[in-house]
């Protein structure tokens, strides 16, 4: 399947939220979701998952527009949606009916992936008395029971420790593997480029970059190295204003041309003791700051 949202534009009241957001999304492949706070993430994938409408443009599954009763989908919220004080077998239950499962399959389901994640001994236990990482199992339990055709997943590693993220990260995968379109938001920027090809970048309602990852990293200029050596003090004398060390102790050196930046790097490891040489090439958090943050964070990191 494809998801394609074309020219969406919401708005409340005066404000306009939306500028035209396009984009699209494969089964089998996840779709990383970037932007700060108040950039449209949230309005975004409300209108897709039909909270409510957007003012223009279209959701469309495989070119046409899509039909709820047939497509069922799957959502973790960055602001969690459980019930405080009812046990939790009886909301993932609850959860997998809305979601078109009979109770009992959706008793078997919830208490098979209770299991899976470990959490078998909280079957008759309330959210609030359990850790914040705990709640977070639960929610994706919910949003993956009733195996929807689109899963959203808005932070879903927040409040880990490593060991349960790991856990849910082998979740993640097998959704995506299964042949899922999967939606992911996140800030951590590992996460997206473990489990995503695919980003878009908004900012104030509009998608400011989209496509591949390695692509948009391919798109930036070559006229940087990066240096690691013990004879870095040598190096920012010789190579004076287009050298500068970096808060990690690496330092970049500007190339004046593309096409010198191998001449260079031999030049340099001739003359000195090097640890490490290579083209800069941007990291996905470059990318976010880039196409994503103000002008002064931008100023910031260059």
């Amino acid at each position: 399947m494809i998801l394609e949202v074309r020219d969406l534009r919401k708005s409340f009241g005066t404000k306009e939220v939306l500028k035209g957001i396009t984009f699209s999304a494969e089964s089998g492949e996840a779709l990383g979701l970037l932007g700060r706070n108040g950039a449209g993430k949230t309005t975004t994938i409300r209108i897709i998952l039909d909270v409510f409408k957007g003012n223009s443009g279209e959701i469309l599954i495989d070119g046409k527009p899509i039909n709820y009763d047939e497509i069922t989908y799957g959502y973790l919220p960055e602001e969690r949606g459980l019930y405080p004080k009812k046990k939790i077998i009886d909301q993932l239950v609850y959860f997998a009916e809305l979601k078109g499962m009979s109770g009992k399959n959706a008793r078997k389901a919830a208490d098979q992936w209770l299991e899976r994640l470990e959490m078998s001994e909280y079957r008759n236990k309330k959210p609030q008395e359990l850790s914040k990482g705990n709640q977070q199992k639960i929610q994706l339990i919910s949003a993956v029971i009733h195996d929807p055709d689109v899963l959203i997943l808005d932070e879903p590693f927040s409040g880990l420790d490593p060991v349960n993220a790991l856990m849910l990260q082998k979740v993640v995968q097998e959704e995506i593997t299964k042949g899922k379109i999967v939606l992911f938001s996140s800030h951590q920027m590992n996460y997206i480029e473990e489990f995503c090809n695919n980003i878009i970048v908004m900012r104030d309602g509009e998608v400011s970059v989209g496509g591949r990852i390695d692509d948009i990293k391919d798109s930036y200029p070559k006229d940087r190295l990066v240096i690691r050596s013990m004879d870095s003090d040598k190096i920012l004398e010789e190579y004076g204003d287009t050298a500068s060390k970096q808060a990690d102790g690496s330092i970049f050196i500007s190339i004046p041309s593309e096409e010198q930046r191998f001449a260079m790097m031999a030049e340099i490891t001739q003359k000195y003791s090097i640890d490490s040489i290579s083209v800069w090439r941007p990291s996905l958090l470059d990318i976010f700051v880039e196409y994503a943050g103000d002008d002064e964070a931008k100023g910031e990191t260059k």
